[in-house]
């Protein structure tokens, strides 16, 4: 049955069957427009069958039945507002037995010039609101309580894989979060009733594929609950905060679960004691002094960017951002760092940045496709300001310890010239901090057998407020460019004219 058809089906004594909230808006469109109550609708979704449901049975002539519906007689179309639309979008997640129907009182009401029905005061408006308020709390739960385990490689994608079970319907909205804060990466997030599964370019969404979290099988998960066993501190624990802060329901789900009532068992029974024990580390050892660069351990380097773990803005970043361009590029342009857009995309000057980029490059009179673009630091180092993301300037020991990914790069590109995007990247490239950015614009430095020519970045340009100070910053990037297409054809060693 169509959901034009709503009034009809009402006039003809037949329930109204609706999977989703557009079938929903339709049928109650239609329904306004016949000016049907909502005392006449019965509303049903599937699998809300009947205890004694068999064979259906034959439904009473329509005037018998309503007679007063009129199918001939309508009305304009209602006028509902933004606002209360969203809010009824948001409620129709909420898992009522009855929530078609109240969601039709509603808007009935709305249309009968009771505006006060959006109120919070108001009866129908004030479960309006709890609704809407229970639904973005299971959106914020799913938000914070996900864990995603990762599977072997063998297995194939996706890569990562969480179960939830969501007392509402908000797993397409979830999915959204994730699909932004991913990347690339493909996951998969099952429940009860459906799952959706992102390959890194595609969402899909299926039935159910998975009955519990016990299907899920993480190696690194052992890894996991050893490092919490190793900060669980039973001298201060506090049972009472620790469930208030995570719901009882969550806690089956989480992979630390299965062994906290243990370790608040053993805590009761003695643990707690000696975490208090003023004799514990009682005695000091003895001193050696040592640098701090000979005390680290000798490690294996990563091979991959993604597997990168020498500072710690892997952590906070959406993936690393690669350098990007041709395998042998005679110029190569270091800038500082990505931005929040390069960090969602994985692409290296992507954002407001790069598009000012493009266009110096064509006051330059060089193609963007013949150069090699990269940054001194390769994850997005931020800080919070609301619901943005703000750059922040990566420190000297971020910027030394992605000097290992800088130095592959040169290796591999072998660049004639280096253009350095500001002052981050020029001492980045010149392994030291005694240079400044004022002292060296347009006065290219032979270094390493390369020449290297500094301008601004241009994220500078963006931020300066002076149109004049714009223009004069703009002129020095065209010049630092067309300077580095001149030293092509010049030996490192030979000063320029």
């Amino acid at each position: 049955m169509s959901a034009a058809a709503a009034a009809s089906a009402v006039a003809a004594g037949q329930p109204l069957l609706v999977a989703s909230f557009a079938e929903w808006r339709e049928a109650a469109r239609d329904l306004l427009v016949h000016a049907v109550p909502p005392e006449l609708v019965t509303w049903s979704q599937p699998g809300a069958g009947d205890l004694f449901s068999g064979a259906p049975a034959p439904m009473p002539d329509a005037a018998t039945q309503h007679p007063s519906i009129s199918l001939d007689q309508t009305r304009p179309a209602p006028h509902v507002p933004r606002s209360l639309m969203d809010m009824l979008q948001t409620a129709a997640c909420c898992r009522m037995p009855d929530r078609w129907a109240f969601l039709y009182r509603v808007i009935w009401r709305w249309t009968q010039g009771e505006h006060d029905v959006q109120s919070a005061a108001d009866a129908d408006g004030g479960r309006l609101h709890s609704m809407v308020k229970a639904v973005h709390r299971e959106e914020h739960d799913m938000h914070a309580y996900i864990r995603f385990r990762e599977r072997p490689e063998a297995a194939g994608p996706p890569r990562f894989v969480a179960w939830f079970e969501p007392r509402h319907d908000v797993l397409p909205q979830v999915a959204e979060h994730f699909v932004s804060r991913m990347g690339k990466v493909s996951w998969m997030i099952a429940t009860p009733d459906a799952s959706v599964l992102w390959d890194g370019a595609t969402l899909h969404n299926t039935g159910p594929l998975m009955s519990s979290a016990a299907d899920l099988d993480d190696a690194g998960e052992a890894l996991w609950l050893t490092y919490y066993r190793s900060i669980f501190n039973p001298a201060r624990l506090n049972t009472q905060v620790m469930q208030s802060h995570i719901p009882a329901r969550f806690w089956k789900n989480l992979p630390e679960g299965a062994i906290v009532p243990n370790m608040i068992t053993d805590a009761a029974l003695g643990a707690r004691r000696t975490g208090q024990a003023q004799a514990v580390g009682r005695k000091s050892g003895a001193t050696i002094p040592i640098a701090p660069a000979d005390a680290q351990p000798e490690r294996q380097q990563p091979s991959k960017l993604d597997e990168c773990r020498r500072c710690e803005l892997w952590q906070y970043a959406t993936q690393a951002v690669p350098g990007e361009g041709p395998k042998h590029s005679p110029i190569m342009l270091v800038g500082e760092q990505p931005g929040d857009q390069e960090d969602l995309a994985g692409h290296a000057f992507v954002g407001p940045a790069g598009k000012l980029l493009d266009k110096v490059f064509d006051a330059a009179g060089v193609e963007r496709r013949g150069l090699y673009l990269t940054n001194a630091v390769k994850h997005f180092k931020w800080e919070p300001r609301g619901k943005r993301r703000l750059h922040k300037t990566p420190a000297q020991r971020e910027v030394e310890a992605c000097h290992y990914w800088l130095d592959k790069e040169l290796a591999a590109v072998k660049p004639k010239v280096i253009v350095a995007l500001g002052s981050t990247a020029l001492k980045s490239v010149l392994g030291t901090g005694s240079v400044t950015l004022k002292d060296t614009l347009g006065k290219p430095i032979p270094h390493d057998g390369r020449w290297v020519v500094t301008v601004y970045h241009p994220s500078y340009i963006l931020r300066v407020p002076d149109e004049n100070a714009k223009q004069q910053a703009f002129k020095v990037m065209v010049d630092g460019l067309k300077l580095a297409q001149e030293l092509l054809e010049r030996p490192p060693e030979e000063p320029p004219a």
